[in-house]
């Protein structure tokens, strides 16, 4: 039963994202753009639904928890095309990282880290983003996104933003950091990307078709 709920969730995922109108500023510089090193993504965990609407050139690795939770959100991971790799801070964290690196560095793949996930807690960065950009030999790179009209969970931990079908929305993107920064500069650099999201969305309506970059 679960898993047939897992695979309607994300049936239902996926039609509800593809509606959005999303409009991606890509603020990384081209010197990081043409290094040969994967794109760490890093994000707050209550602003991820809106980069699922975000169409990437490059797959992506995602590392989602061992929870009930978890195994619901790997499908929907799945339908948006991404490549699910099990672990998180608090359970089989180590081995989760050891298997996320071995994805980036065989299938060449990027990496994408809610990094207050899986419980928070919120806006406060865990090392686990840090450590695959490390072992990596990657680039942290700050996500940020706003979208409208959008119904905020105020009771969830996180916060999460659950944007209306067809709304519009704004991905920023970058720029891209060195694996050693610190936990307080890559939160300012992220909450930097959402604000600047939250700007461009009141200042210009976004395009029908989302954008595909890197």
């Amino acid at each position: 039963m679960r898993t047939l709920v897992g695979w309607l969730l994300g049936v239902v995922v996926w039609i509800w994202v593809r509606t959005l109108r999303v409009r991606v500023i890509d603020r990384v510089a081209d010197a990081d753009r043409t290094l040969d090193a994967p794109w760490i993504l890093a994000f707050w965990h209550g602003s991820q639904v809106p980069l699922l609407a975000w169409r990437r050139r490059r797959r992506t690795a995602v590392m989602v928890s061992w929870s009930n939770d978890g195994a619901l959100q790997s499908r929907v991971m799945h339908r948006a095309g991404m490549q699910v790799v099990r672990g998180s801070s608090s359970r089989g964290g180590a081995r989760g990282l050891v298997a996320m690196v071995h994805a980036i560095r065989e299938l060449a793949l990027d990496a994408a880290f809610a990094v207050d996930g899986p419980r928070g807690p919120i806006f406060s960065v865990q090392p686990g983003a840090q450590a695959c950009a490390r072992h990596a030999k990657g680039r942290l790179v700050p996500i940020g996104s706003a979208a409208a009209p959008t119904k905020v969970l105020t009771r969830a931990w996180d916060r999460m933003a659950l944007p209306w079908p067809f709304a519009r929305a704004v991905v920023v993107v970058g720029p891209a950091l060195p694996a050693d920064t610190s936990a307080s500069d890559l939160a300012a650099a992220i909450d930097d990307a959402n604000s600047l999201a939250a700007r461009a969305l009141a200042e210009r309506p976004a395009s029908r078709v989302p954008t595909a970059i890197s």
